[in-house]
């Protein structure tokens, strides 16, 4: 049974159902063309706090061990190959003043406002939600920050912006939907990247882990 933390700050509230360690698998299917593109594969995703106003996120998966695996040896069963990672950052979206800490390593010169949960109930939206931004970043050499909403235990995110690297490959947008159903974590992964427009990617159900 999930226990809200007494040290939570006051504007994670919203997002609390997430923290914690969810695992479990998904299904990628993308098409290319003429070409789709499947597998099954294995996540675990964390989220957590340091007492300041904003989730850590980690995200993992790895190949469920078939034809894409490989195996050492012949007698050997396929082993599960890493996937694909990110890392971020989850916070409700609101304008940084003097209470809050940076730019940089510079210290707040002044008390946080949104310490209370009146306080951050006036950050509610017209339809009742709260409007967040999260930051990702995968070691490909993609970085992207979302907007959305969440609302309950329901998370609608879009891409506001795309940073490639030089190297990186072709990635243009995404969107993102969360959901707390029957005590899981779903998820649907919508993206736009190798030459397509904006289409289904993966999606995943994840259990949390006690």
């Amino acid at each position: 049974m999930f226990e809200l933390d007494v040290d939570l700050p006051a504007e994670l509230v919203p997002l609390s159902w997430l923290i914690g360690v969810w695992e479990g698998s998904g299904v990628m299917a993308y098409k290319v063309g003429d070409d789709v593109r499947e597998h099954e594969f294995g996540q675990r995703i964390a989220f957590s706090h340091d007492g300041t106003p904003h989730l850590q996120y980690s995200s993992t998966a790895w190949l469920i061990p078939g034809d894409d695996t490989d195996a050492s040896d012949d007698d050997e069963a396929p082993q599960p190959r890493q996937l694909f990672s990110e890392i971020g950052y989850w916070r409700l979206s609101r304008s940084l003043g003097d209470g809050d800490d940076g730019p940089g390593m510079l210290p707040r010169t002044s008390d946080p406002v949104f310490q209370t949960a009146d306080a951050v109930e006036t950050l509610r939206n017209e339809r009742g939600a709260f409007d967040i931004e999260v930051q990702l970043v995968q070691p490909g050499g993609v970085s992207e920050l979302y907007l959305g909403e969440i609302k309950g235990p329901r998370i609608d995110l879009a891409t506001d912006a795309v940073l490639r690297s030089a190297t990186a490959k072709e990635y243009s947008a995404a969107t993102r939907l969360y959901g707390l159903v029957d005590d899981h974590l779903l998820w649907a992964w919508d993206i736009a990247a190798l030459g397509q427009d904006l289409r289904t990617h993966a999606s995943g159900r994840l259990a949390r882990l006690e």
